[in-house]
């Protein structure tokens, strides 16, 4: 840590990496240790930013940077081969690690966010059909304004995200965090216990209310056909790009008591606090084709129909600000780790690797910053001490 401190005066994000990685259990005895857990962590971090996607290149790429990575901590005995590399990561503690991370963004990033956007993503080349391991299924939770991974929980084999989003909330909100959040999930979260996890923690929940909730969904659908125009907010956005033209209007109601009313019939939905419920009509228009899609929302938060509208798009955000960049840029489906913890603390070191990456206050695309960042130490040492946007 002392080399660490040397090299940057006042505490960097790179710094609070350290700290924070200097704290999980290392599970092997400390006499047997060449190379100490952070050294470990730390090599993995930097070679992910530096645009290598396995511990082969990871390893490969420590080796000809040893005299980069002993600006901060000793590598006493150099950096451990891939064999090593795996071994290592595949006995940390994934709910340590993943707590790790959420630690380190919230003192890194201290603002509360405003949107966040939670859904989950497959690592399609994760499992294990000899073992009977499905692959790795991991819900994350995305700063939407800031572009920025909060957190993320793996889903049980023997489960859905519906029991993960739970788990993952619980950490997010810890310090009060989540505090005034509105909280963005697909459909999967359209159940009470989530919802009242969301208000417990002081934010608000913006759900998708698709087939899984028939009912509500049939009940919203004639609210809406049946409502008088002037009770009604309205908010029409344009988006042209990629051959199409899409047109969405967003129609919000904040007459909702007809949801709140005494219990109906057995088994009917209850939501907590709902503030609005919102209609989303789009209509797309493509090269040799038009579309029509139209979606249902229900809100603990008295919204606007602009900012319900920036709400939902933003939700989106998630799959190609995050999803999309792991796949194309990181290369996550690519990934074959299936023994161990391998797949699930890689997949946070890619967490740590793109918050990090996309830090860096240059115009450079993500993939390209990642590129030089395996070419040239200074800039990579730019990357770990961004400022914050």
């Amino acid at each position: 840590m002392s080399v660490a401190s040397a090299e940057f005066g006042q505490k960097s994000r790179l710094r609070a990496l350290l700290d924070h990685f200097s704290r999980i259990d290392d599970p092997r005895e400390a006499w047997r240790v060449a190379h100490p857990l952070p050294e470990i962590l730390l090599l993995v971090v930097c070679g992910t930013i530096a645009d290598c996607d396995d511990y082969d290149t990871i390893a490969a790429w420590g080796e000809q940077r040893l005299g980069f990575l002993r600006r901060f901590l000793p590598y006493h005995h150099g950096v451990p081969g891939a064999r090593w590399l795996t071994l290592l990561m595949n006995r940390i503690d994934p709910a340590l690690f993943s707590a790790c991370f959420t630690a380190w963004v919230r003192e890194v990033w201290p603002d509360r966010p405003e949107l966040i956007a939670i859904d989950g993503k497959t690592s399609r080349r994760s499992h294990n059909r000899p073992a009977g391991k499905a692959p790795l299924h991991l819900v994350s939770a995305f700063a939407t304004t800031g572009r920025l991974v909060l957190g993320q929980e793996a889903v049980d084999e023997k489960s859905n995200e519906t029991t993960a989003i739970p788990v993952l909330l619980e950490r997010l909100a810890e310090g009060g965090a989540l505090k005034g959040a509105i909280v963005t999930i697909d459909a999967i979260a359209c159940n009470s216990t989530i919802a009242t996890a969301i208000t417990d923690a002081g934010a608000h929940y913006l759900l998708a209310v698709k087939e899984n909730q028939p009912t509500l969904r049939a009940e919203i659908e004639t609210f809406f056909a049946d409502a008088p125009p002037t009770s009604l907010d309205s908010f029409t956005d344009l988006d042209k790009g990629h051959g199409r033209i899409e047109q969405r209007t967003v129609t919000l109601a904040r007459e909702v008591d007809w949801l709140t009313g005494d219990r109906r019939f057995p088994g009917e939905l209850r939501l907590p606090g709902v503030a609005a419920v919102i209609k989303v009509a789009a209509r797309t228009e493509l090269k040799d084709r038009g579309r029509f899609d139209t979606r249902y929302y229900v809100s603990s938060a008295s919204l606007t129909a602009h900012a319900a509208a920036q709400a939902v798009r933003g939700h989106w955000g998630i799959e190609n600000r995050l999803h999309w960049v792991l796949d194309v840029v990181f290369k996550e489906d690519q990934s074959r780790l299936r023994t161990g913890h391998g797949a699930r603390n890689m997949a946070v070191v890619r967490h740590f690797a793109i918050n990090l990456v996309r830090a860096a206050t240059d115009k450079k695309s993500i993939k390209l910053r990642r590129k030089i960042a395996g070419w040239a130490d200074d800039y990579l040492a730019s990357i770990l001490n961004a400022k914050t946007r």
